[in-house]
């Protein structure tokens, strides 16, 4: 939910735990969902809610790209931390 709000601290504790495999992951889907949103043309123009300001009439252009920018991020991030990430040891 803090990544939603586009609250990135919420990522500290994971980073510390694991900071080789995971910032490389964090920093693979953000640069995906940068890359998408600034091909689409995106702006967001209220500089903090993340997800939360969409409904806000002219808060963001080309909402369906700011959408799937943000799904695909996190798609990305989320197989890249399955690819890097030490299996859990029970």
């Amino acid at each position: 939910m803090l990544g939603l709000a586009f609250v990135t601290e919420g990522a500290i504790p994971y980073a510390a735990r694991d900071p080789l495999r995971t910032i490389p992951a964090f920093i693979l889907g953000s640069a995906v969902a940068g890359a998408i949103a600034m091909a689409a043309g995106v702006e967001l123009k209220v500089p903090h809610g993340g997800i939360f300001v969409a409904p806000i009439p002219n808060a963001v252009t080309h909402i369906g790209a700011y959408a799937l920018a943000l799904v695909v991020g996190i798609a990305v991030t989320a197989v890249a931390l399955g690819l890097l990430k030490k299996p859990v040891a029970e």
